[in-house]
């Protein structure tokens, strides 16, 4: 069967495309999901504070993402839940499975590429010490948690300050559990400021920055005992640092990595900043008619961004089945001094109306900065900030007739200190 369009992934960057692709006309649509029902990641995330930016009010993740899913109860997308992705190619296919239809090649005219993204193990870190049962992911213990009601521990280390393994802090405490401090290997938080003082500091959790787990040991096959060290500018532990905690639970919450391996089944160009794809400024890849959003591009801290990141893409990827056009010449993103990278990469400036969203992330903590746009050979514009944190996605927006003026084949964002 021919699809105009086939949305990979049923949370919230699936949905929210879904959506603006109906509302732009769009109406043969199928949503794919390898979950039972919709809703994504977001259907764990018991805790208040989404919505602030797309629905300027304050809801739980289920009450976020039940909004779009009642958009799309009154329309004619299709969804198909239960139902594994397992190769998009380039030419548009999408090879299914799942237990009612079995295997199945439905064809598109677009897809739009949401899966998300998933945990660093502790098998990314390399942590040494016994491998005892007590030792989780953070978001895997907030789904055992929040929605298979299972307390997965009452003496808790938390490793990272991800913003994940903050609200699992403030979680697990709620729940009756003592969580013993919480761990970070870098000098500096990469979670939101917001969640360091709701859910570390109003709970008198302790914060140890430039530490990390050096041993683990077990009891019965149960964690018992974690050993924390401080470390070094190389990140490398300090020999008689070492601080021993007795608990029996051990949360991860050591990043975020983009679900990618269908993209780059299908030929995609990625990014290695981002471990995500390559993206234009409507969000479609290098495959035509083929667009990624939400995580699976780079990983956001807010689901407001990723929401208005997949309407962009929802609505690029409508205009391209009812009006496609031909291929122009863009010019490339860059990442320069103090900045890790550029969402997005490449951008044709004709096809911008007024301003140009860029989402970057900066590799140290600053105070008073200023962000500069340069081009080959001039400063295009500039904008100040007082406080920047890897751990928070900046966002600036580059007018048209700023881009009109750039010369050459390249524009670099840099960062520097005021």
């Amino acid at each position: 069967m021919l699809y105009d369009l086939i949305v990979v992934g049923g949370g919230p960057a699936g949905l929210a495309a879904a959506n603006s692709a109906y509302e732009k006309g769009l109406r043969n649509i199928l949503i794919v999901e390898r979950d039972k029902e919709l809703g994504g990641i977001l259907n764990q995330c018991i805790h208040n504070g989404f919505g602030l930016h797309r629905f300027k009010e304050e809801l739980t993740g289920p009450e976020y993402a039940h909004r779009f899913i009642e958009m799309l109860k009154d329309t004619s997308v299709q969804v198909m839940c239960d139902t594994m992705v397992l190769t998009v190619t380039e030419n548009k296919e999408v090879h299914v499975i799942n237990t009612e239809q079995g295997y199945q090649v439905l064809r598109a005219k677009a897809v739009v590429l949401a899966m998300g993204c998933r945990e660093r193990t502790r098998g990314a870190i390399a942590i040494p010490g016994h491998r005892p049962s007590g030792v989780f992911t953070a978001g895997s213990a907030q789904r055992y948690l929040n929605m298979e009601g299972y307390m997965v521990g009452k003496r808790v280390i938390i490793l990272g300050s991800g913003d994940i393994g903050l609200i699992m802090a403030r979680r697990m405490t709620l729940e009756g559990a003592k969580v013993l401090a919480c761990v970070e290997v870098m000098p500096y938080s990469g979670g939101l400021m917001r969640n360091i003082v709701q859910c570390l500091q109003d709970y008198d959790i302790p914060l140890y920055l430039s530490h990390t787990v050096t041993d683990i040991q077990q009891e019965n096959g149960r964690l018992s005992h974690v050993t924390v060290s401080k470390v070094d500018e190389s990140r490398n532990p300090i020999p008689g640092t070492e601080m021993e905690f007795d608990c029996d639970t051990l949360l991860l919450s050591v990043g975020l990595i983009p679900e990618n391996e269908l993209t780059r089944g299908a030929g995609i160009q990625m990014d290695m900043r981002t471990n995500g794809a390559i993206v234009y400024e409507n969000m479609e890849t290098s495959i035509p008619g083929v667009f990624a959003c939400g995580n699976v591009v780079h990983v956001h801290d807010l689901v407001d961004y990723v929401s208005q990141e997949s309407e962009k893409a929802g609505a690029a990827a409508a205009d391209f089945v009812t009006n496609p056009k031909t291929d122009e010449q863009a010019v490339q993103l860059k990442n320069g001094n103090g900045v890790s990278y550029t969402v997005p990469q490449q951008v044709r400036i004709s096809r911008i109306e007024k301003n140009l969203e860029v989402f970057f992330r900066v590799r140290q903590v600053y105070g008073q900065s200023v962000i500069e746009v340069k081009d080959d050979e001039t400063l295009l514009c500039s904008f100040k900030r007082e406080y920047m944190t890897p751990g928070e996605m900046q966002q600036i927006k580059l007018p048209k007739m700023i881009l009109d003026k750039a010369a050459g084949n390249t524009i670099e964002i840099s960062v520097k200190e005021a």
